[in-house]
């Protein structure tokens, strides 16, 4: 009770609509006993300028990444019994990853119910990866305060099944497929590089940068091993 107080106090004046409100209850499937967790967690940081960063999404995105990765990891365990240790940790990486989180959010409407500043919202902002897999967790994270892990784990199962089901065998992590892309061309292996660490040491962000050939990309994340991950991909991206 006293984490679901800290996360909404800070939530006056709300931008979301009304109708972005009850349509946002309709996509993630539950009724929120707390309107203002559901408000903060469609509230990017532009829309909440002036009142602090406790007054958008932010907070609710870091429990709701903690919830994904348990209910996924959970899924996973049912869904593969006979798989080790090694395998589920590729599935998991993969279902949580960025990019994954923004083709659910964009799917599942979440973007169109998000509260942002008017400059931002003719900017694009709704359609970036980050922002949309920010608010995917943010959801999560309001599922789970709101109603605890059960309406959290339907959520997920119905929004993640279709990406579920299209991996029958384990994917590799990115860093993985780069490398091998890299040694199939006689290429030097992959090269990544700490570009900056911010935040303070209990959340941390590094951004790192990864060098293949004549191709570079960046991540962002709160570990140095996701960072890297994503440096992979946006790589990967920009092969594909």
């Amino acid at each position: 009770m006293a984490l679901r107080n800290s996360l909404v106090a800070a939530v006056p004046e709300h931008p979301l609509k009304q109708t972005s409100y009850a349509t946002a209850e309709r996509l993630l499937g539950h009724r929120f006993n707390n309107p203002a967790l559901l408000r903060l967690a469609l509230t990017h940081r532009s829309a909440a300028r002036g009142r602090g960063r406790a007054a958008s999404n932010e907070r609710l995105e870091f429990v709701g990444d903690r919830v994904l990765g348990l209910l996924i990891a959970e899924w996973l365990a049912e869904r593969f019994p006979e798989e080790q240790e090694g395998a589920l940790g590729r599935r998991l990486s993969y279902l949580v990853s960025q990019p994954v989180l923004a083709e659910i959010a964009e799917k599942v409407g979440l973007a169109d119910v998000l509260a942002v500043s008017p400059g931002e919202a003719r900017a694009g902002v709704k359609r970036r990866a980050t922002v949309l897999a920010d608010t995917m967790e943010a959801a999560l994270g309001a599922l789970y305060l709101d109603g605890g892990l059960e309406p959290a784990r339907q959520f997920v199962r119905q929004a993640f099944e279709e990406v579920m089901l299209a991996q029958p065998t384990p994917p590799k992590d990115a860093k993985t497929m780069l490398q091998e892309w890299a040694q199939a061309r006689g290429l030097p292996l992959p090269r990544y590089e700490v570009i900056s660490r911010e935040g303070p040491a209990h959340a941390p962000v590094f951004v790192i940068s990864v060098h293949v050939g004549e191709r570079s990309g960046t991540g962002s994340a709160g570990s140095k091993r996701l960072a890297e991950q994503l440096a992979a991909q946006d790589v990967l991206r920009q092969i594909s």
